[in-house]
């Protein structure tokens, strides 16, 4: 299963792309870029923050529980866009982070250095065990995404790969598409229209995340 910001959006998440979106909040050269945190470190850690404290006041969704539901009867394995851990909260016990976690922090300097986040705040200060500035453990635009060779894997070996709820617009992790074997159908569930004709194994279900998922679990369940 792969899922993007519409997973979470049900959620009470703020997408980049709605009109309320995050980035038209803050342009995202100043807060989401390995320049921007050397340019300013303290509005970097700042905007993190509010997105840690938003997702502490946020639950998992029906999508997320019904995505746990399906773990009963198959192997299920989540790669996910999104940096939040509410996959995680609904019990999913197989969550890949193409694009790292909002609450777990790293070392500036030494990538290898990961540590969870208590509470919602990283400040200016707050040092690794190599005495360098912790920051987001998040790939920024610009930075390497480090899981992307282990996602593939995953998607080359899938019987079924489920999209949910992402514009498949976010490059590289949209390739992820292209790695899927040739006779593995691709189910979307996404409420807007997409042009899916690069993989004529697809199936849009055209909805949001939550009632999807719904449809999903019914069909499954009676294959």
């Amino acid at each position: 299963m792969f899922s993007g910001a519409g997973m979470s959006a049900e959620s009470g998440i703020s997408t980049f792309r709605d009109s309320d979106g995050l980035w038209e909040k803050h342009n995202i050269y100043e807060v989401a870029t390995p320049e921007a945190w050397k340019a300013n470190q303290q509005l970097v850690l700042e905007f993190y923050n509010q997105r840690r404290k938003q997702l502490l006041e946020v639950s998992p969704n029906e999508a997320h529980k019904t995505l746990v539901e399906l773990e009963a009867n198959f192997n299920v394995e989540v790669i996910t866009q999104n940096i939040d851990d509410l996959h995680e909260r609904a019990g999913s016990s197989q969550v890949l982070h193409l694009h790292g976690e909002l609450r777990k922090s790293r070392s500036s300097v030494n990538p290898n250095l990961i540590y969870k986040i208590e509470g919602w705040e990283l400040k200016e200060g707050d040092m690794c065990e190599e005495n360098s500035q912790l920051r987001p453990h998040v790939v920024w635009f610009g930075e390497e995404v480090p899981m992307m060779l282990e996602a593939e894997k995953v998607v080359e070996a899938c019987d079924l790969l489920l999209v949910i709820g992402t514009s498949l617009n976010v490059y590289p992790a949209a390739n992820l598409l292209y790695h899927v074997q040739k006779n593995t159908p691709i189910w979307v569930i996404d409420p807007n229209t997409m042009d899916l004709k690069s993989f004529p194994n697809s199936r849009h279900i055209q909805k949001k995340a939550e009632e999807g998922m719904q449809e999903v679990l019914a069909k499954l369940m009676q294959s």
